[in-house]
């Protein structure tokens, strides 16, 4: 770095392996607090930020996607590598900060070896020091930076210790190199692959025979050789096998059970079962009082602006809409939350390991779980999480498959729907049934996944080879407030998403259902002002836009014995599928009766006729469609946006939106008659 440049920001790069406290160290050094988690994957995009102020470094700091190699396996890796040494908008770094994981420090420091010999600027945050102790062992610092040439410093995620230390150390660093020019790093030579790797690894373990010391425990020795034959090595290299203090017992003896062949399974779906039933029930009593905020600010708005156009407006058109929506946020937050708590400890990882062997079945491996698990939440960050399966083939299905998962945007569809099957007293059958609607959505991506890995070529084209090799965090006590702001970040974000598009939805929704503004005269004889209300909103209704483009794919919607009402949802619905519930609180213009907002569309859904039959609209033959063809379709413009550009063309996504689309209709045409047939009307 020449003299001229020293008031240029410099550009720190947090690198190290998943699970090893980069992010968690990103946060510390930025004040930030972006999502981490306990697999790879998690982190598939860039964070930057400033250094806070009060470290007086004018830098900034890159946290990168987690790497255990300047090898890439996978495109996610194999833009994180290609960065690392020229960042398209940050250029080459002036310092790295390696996180190592001191309890795994022979497999940690491949990396750091390699990135020294690339010629980086390093220094070494020693991470997870804690983890080491409890097993009786400690690193000197400095011997690991008088055998590496770089500093090293000792850092305690848990509460920040250590943190001083390294920004004096980023400091000296970087003043450092401001007085010389600055080096480019060379890219990473591999040679001759094996004989180079058996190398470097015999040189570290020289390394780490020289830094890891045993602290004496009133005269005991921790006997880790014994538990060690425990575990199932890859590489049974007599070099590798005595690094006994890698192994953490209070891990192993949780793992007999989580990850036996019999055990673990039957944990795991509990676990998963129980995760989606808490969102139904667990979250009922907060729904209910945004529910009944909602629906009174809705009456209060058409009592005080009175009923007309622009009252209706306000009230039906914007806070109804709205509110319709913002009633199922606990659910998603719930969601979020639960999905946190079994990241933070390192189950997710065990999740993967389990469900490796069904996938591979199906032409999937156990990469493939953390996206589908995160399409629980939404389809787009789950899409992108499959960067990090290294099979092409295996990539493509698992973006394939993800549409298929409830995602968070289907909650308030199921919630509405089964609160109109299971009403009242019967509100925890609904919850084993939300349970049992996730398990099928499972079951139903599995089985499509196994059909077009039966059909080869025909949709997939691809072929390679594939292995699954994936890390096992130790077992951690989740950090509540990590945790928490994760949730409450992700349900922000699930609200930016969702919001804007929401609201401009409803106005154009309220605009169909109200104009041409058709005003029938009702007979106020033994009708009361809301009945009378009510009336002139159904005749109003029936002569809007929205009936006239209803006439257009009525003939689409009877087979399903649904009427146009349900068919405008449906469509709405495609921007985002949360729309379909606000549509409906919109098109039987729902305001508050005395119940909470979602009773009042439930009451308006009993009390729907099909028009010229007189028959029930919204029966339990009906309602059960609803429900399987939310199952299939693919109502979500943004995942298709996302798909072509996760798989690199069209072909993908055209295929998911016509094959999800017509299955969805196929099968809810299915379902409605077969249920009539039996007598379930």
């Amino acid at each position: 770095m020449n003299p001229n440049t020293l008031d240029k920001t410099a550009l720190i790069t947090l690198v190290g392996s998943p699970n090893s406290g980069k992010t968690t160290l990103f946060n510390y050094l930025s004040g930030r607090n972006v999502k981490t988690a306990n697999y790879p994957g998690a982190t598939v995009e860039y964070s930057v930020s400033k250094l806070l102020h009060k470290f007086n470094i004018n830098a900034n700091l890159l946290d990168s996607p987690g790497i255990v190699s300047l090898t890439p396996h996978s495109p996610d890796e194999e833009i994180a590598v290609r960065s690392l040494f020229s960042h398209p908008t940050f250029g080459s770094p002036d310092l790295l900060v390696v996180t190592v994981d001191a309890s795994q420090l022979t497999r940690h420091l491949f990396l750091v070896r390699q990135l020294l010999e690339c010629g980086f600027n390093v220094i070494i945050a020693l991470t997870m020091t804690d983890l080491l102790n409890k097993k009786g062992y400690d690193i000197s610092t400095e011997k690991l930076s008088s055998e590496l040439k770089c500093d090293v410093i000792k850092i305690d995620g848990r509460n920040g210790n250590g943190i001083t230390n390294l920004v004096e150390a980023i400091n000296k660093n970087l003043k450092s190199l401001s007085a010389k020019d600055k080096v480019m790093p060379q890219p990473y030579s591999k040679g001759d692959d094996k004989q180079k790797l058996i190398s470097t690894y015999s040189k570290i373990e020289l390394i780490s025979d020289k830094v890891i010391e045993q602290i004496p425990q009133n005269g005991k020795r921790i006997n880790l050789e014994k538990a060690n034959r425990q575990l199932a090595i890859l590489n049974p290299d007599p070099q590798i096998k005595k690094n006994c203090y890698q192994v953490d017992q209070r891990t192993l003896k949780i793992d007999k059970i989580l990850l036996h062949k019999v055990w673990g399974l039957v944990v795991f779906f509990l676990i998963m079962a129980l995760t989606f039933t808490s969102i139904f029930w667990l979250a009922q009593p907060i729904m209910d009082l945004v529910s009944n905020a909602f629906g009174f600010l809705a009456a209060k708005a058409l009592a005080i602006l009175g009923y007309n156009w622009f009252g209706d407006f306000i009230s039906t058109g914007l806070i109804t809409g709205v509110g319709s929506v913002m009633v199922f946020v606990p659910q998603i937050m719930i969601l979020f939350l639960i999905l946190g708590l079994l990241e933070d400890t390192g189950y997710l990882a065990r999740g993967a390991m389990l469900i490796d062997r069904p996938l591979s079945k199906i032409g999937l491996n156990g990469k493939s779980f953390v996206p589908m698990l995160s399409g629980f939440a939404c389809a787009i960050p789950a899409m992108m999480a499959a960067r990090t399966i290294p099979n092409k083939r295996e990539r493509l299905l698992t973006i394939f498959i993800i549409p298929l998962l409830s995602c968070s945007a289907r909650l308030p569809i199921y919630a509405l729907l089964l609160a109109f099957l299971f009403p009242g007293e019967k509100a925890w059958i609904g919850g084993l049934v939300m349970a049992a609607i996730y398990i099928f959505s499972i079951s139903n991506s599995v089985l499509i996944a196994a059909i077009i890995n039966k059909l080869n070529k025909k949709i997939i084209r691809e072929t390679d080879n594939s292995s699954f090799i994936l890390e096992l965090p130790a077992y951690r006590v989740p950090k509540l407030k990590v945790v928490t702001s994760n949730m409450i970040s992700s349900a922000k974000a699930y609200l930016r998403k969702a919001g804007p598009v929401i609201l401009i939805l409803s106005i154009a929704i309220w605009f169909l259902t109200y104009f041409p503004n058709y005003n029938p005269t009702i007979p106020a004889q033994n009708h009361s002002q809301l009945e009378i209300l009510h009336l002139k909103n159904s005749e109003r209704l029936a002569n809007s836009y929205a009936a006239d483009m209803g006439k257009f794919i009525q003939p689409v919607m009877k087979p399903l014995g649904m009427d146009w009402r349900v068919g405008v949802s449906l469509i709405a619905a495609f921007t985002a599928r949360e729309v379909f519930v606000s549509s409906l609180a919109l098109i039987f213009k729902v305001t508050d009766q005395g119940e909470t907002l979602q009773g009042s569309i439930v009451k308006a859904m009993k009390d729907a006729k099909i028009d010229g039959t007189g028959q029930k609209l919204f029966t339990p033959a009906t309602t059960i469609g609803l429900i399987v063809f939310f199952l299939f379709a693919l109502q979500c413009l943004s995942t298709v946006a996302v798909s072509r550009k996760e798989t690199g063309g069209w072909r993908i996504p055209i295929l998911q939106l016509l094959i999800f689309s017509s299955l969805a209709y196929v099968l809810t045409f299915i379902t409605v008659n077969c249920l009539r047939a039996i007598g379930i009307a």
